[in-house]
């Protein structure tokens, strides 16, 4: 083995922890070293999120806060920082196509536009805020120690109109292929996807409409170009003339990568953020439904061809159960499918577990949920989700209003929950909670000592098998039960790295 090659395998290494993806032969793969020594887990040294923009509203009330997690390993250095990114005019151009950068009205040339929200240092949160309907998309990089699990929640209060309650959304890593159950055109809602590009050059996206009956015709969808460094918002209604209530929406970029988001406006049940769901799989789960919920609709589909027969269960406080009359599920391929579960947790805490009745068909799921009655509803969204994995983190959280749901579907687990110090000063805390086999539990979580302004949480499990997680926010306001609810899947802050099975250094000859 000579220099070139020790490189190679030093730069894949290094590509590695960079950007949180490495490559190792699955077991039992013919012709893999079974030998070969457990990867190592690394510090990724570079994440990017994307936030859309707030709201259409005049007189939305949005309010960020970043937090990264203290993680091993990852030295003194780096910094993270969020800024503007420019909307695309109605004709497609850009409105400002220079990373954070505008027009000054005089002279012509573009100005540096200050950052959003720059954070000091992991372990502590920052907060930023914005108003009105001109508040922009943001693009934002962290590296160093600020990379591994950084997490940016956006929550915007509206106190009237379509989409009136509270609007919450994690800012989400740029990819390329992004699936939405449970959106809409409906003449009641009003929904939007939002595309945000973080990078120097244009990316061109499909966005393909699944109801019912399968595939909507659009042209419209086809080739939508983002321009670099800006968001472009898109009418669903536009891509198609067909009504339907319960839609999919597949996001596939062509070429680059993009952010995306759904934003679901309702005309009498306020609003939310629908966030993508986990990718098509056989099983899934769907965590943290709150117990008050009024009513619940579940919206599976499936990309393939074959069908899907599910069983659906939901994992109580006391054990899986199935909810009565709803005890499976058939969808058929490449057709989005819709059920009425009413108050399916009956005032305890809930979350739905998918499992394929025989066999296995790959398909994405959704929730909506509503809390309240009469003309005091607000509407959540509930994606499935992964599993916390190695670790989670949840931002923006107060004293009074947060919930944390766990469920470990298939064995017991126990799980250390870790509140932060606030943005504005507090003592962090972390307590240890066992969550049973087959339940799901809402915790109060635990709340900073002196705590002042807002804290982060971090959910690791310890022992025992896949926990799953979501953070229910709740801020009622004129009688209405606002409320948003984000999964907590892992934050990929660490990557598994191969180590090498000899020392190497002694060929560097």
């Amino acid at each position: 083995m000579n220099r070139t090659t020790l490189s190679l395998i030093a730069g894949a290494t290094a590509l590695a922890a960079v950007t949180g993806f490495a490559a190792l032969s699955a077991p039992g793969t013919p012709g893999a070293d079974t030998t070969a020594k457990a990867a190592a887990q690394l510090p990724v040294e570079r994440t990017s999120l994307l936030c859309p923009a707030p709201s259409l509203s005049d007189i939305a009330e949005t309010s960020y806060t970043s937090f990264t997690p203290v993680t091993k390993g990852t030295g003194s250095g780096g910094k993270a920082e969020l800024q503007a990114a420019p909307q695309e005019s109605k004709d497609g151009s850009n409105a400002g196509g220079d990373k954070g950068k505008k027009d000054d009205g005089k002279s012509g040339e573009r100005k540096t536009e200050k950052p959003v929200l720059t954070p000091k240092e992991p372990g502590k949160p920052v907060t930023g805020d914005s108003s009105g309907a001109e508040s922009p998309a943001l693009v934002g990089t962290a590296d160093g120690r600020f990379a591994p699990g950084w997490t940016v929640q956006e929550t915007t209060e509206v106190a009237a109109g379509t989409g009136r309650g509270l609007q919450g959304v994690n800012c989400t890593a740029p990819d390329t292929s992004f699936w939405f159950p449970g959106v809409s055109t409906a003449a009641d809602r009003t929904d939007y996807v939002h595309l945000t590009n973080p990078d120097d050059s244009a990316a061109v996206v499909d966005i393909e409409l699944y109801g019912k009956d399968g595939a909507l015709q659009s042209t419209v969808g086809e080739g939508i170009t983002v321009q670099p460094h800006s968001s472009d918002p898109v009418l669903l209604s536009t891509l198609t003339d067909e009504q339907q209530s319960d839609l999919t929406v597949h996001v596939n970029v062509r070429s680059g990568r993009v952010g995306a988001a759904v934003q679901a406006l309702d005309d009498k049940l306020g609003g939310d953020w629908l966030a993508a769901s986990t990718d098509p799989s056989g099983s899934l789960v769907l965590p943290g439904i709150p117990k008050d919920v009024t009513s619940a609709r579940l919206v599976v589909f499936t990309p393939g061809d074959a069908d899907a027969d599910l069983k659906v269960r939901l994992a109580s406080p006391s054990g899986l159960i199935t909810p009565a009359g709803h005890e499976t599920m058939h969808v058929k391929g490449g057709m989005t499918t819709a059920v009425d579960l009413g108050d399916v947790t009956r005032g305890e805490a809930g979350s739905l577990v998918l499992t394929p009745t025989d066999q296995s068909v790959p398909v994405v799921a959704a929730l909506r949920v509503v809390r309240g009655k009469g003309d005091k509803q607000e509407t959540a969204f509930i994606p499935a989700t992964r599993p916390v994995g190695t670790r989670a983190t949840s931002a923006d959280n107060s004293a009074k209003g947060s919930t944390l749901s766990l469920t470990a579907p298939d064995r017991a687990a126990t799980v250390e929950v870790t509140a932060s110090a606030g943005s504005e000063g507090g003592t962090p805390v972390s307590k240890t909670y066992t969550i049973k086999a087959g339940t799901t539990q809402d915790i109060q979580p635990p709340v900073p000592s002196g705590l002042k302004g807002t804290y982060a949480l971090t959910v690791e499990p310890k022992s025992g098998g896949p926990v799953y997680g979501a953070r229910t926010l709740s801020a009622t306001e004129g009688g209405v039960p606002g409320f948003t609810v984000q999964t907590l899947p892992d934050d990929r802050g660490t990557v598994a790295v191969p180590e090498a099975d000899e020392d190497l250094s002694v060929l560097q000859k």
